[in-house]
């Protein structure tokens, strides 16, 4: 395992990394620091931890956008039915367990008779 130190909003950070994946770790500091950028040419100048949540929140909206730009409306619909069909079955679960509990219940009942 390697360590680079990268530096973001003037802070340095000591990272470990796997072996030859140092450049790349260099690489999205660098792309964390353009966004930290961003938000201070916005006049967002704050404490560093909203600078840095900030960053952290526009790289999840621009992987929130690739992601929806990548997945066909078909990949869409086909994940949109299976969460309705989970819902359903969750449903249907409890339906038939209240069903089983009733015929347990009218079951002890004539037991008693």
């Amino acid at each position: 395992m390697s360590q680079v130190t990268v530096r973001i909003n003037g802070f340095s950070y000591a990272v470990g990394c796997k072996e030859g994946q140092e450049k790349h770790l260099q690489a999205m500091a660098q792309e964390v620091e353009r966004r930290i950028d961003r938000i201070r040419e916005l006049g967002g100048h704050s404490g560093e931890g909203r600078l840095l949540a900030l960053a952290a929140l526009l790289m999840a909206d621009e992987i929130h956008d690739l992601t929806a730009e990548k997945m066909s409306s078909d990949t869409a619909h086909q994940l949109a039915a299976g969460r309705q069909a989970r819902i359903e079955n969750e449903r249907r679960r409890d339906q038939l367990a209240h069903l089983a509990e009733r015929a347990e219940n009218i079951a002890a009942a004539m037991e008693e008779d």
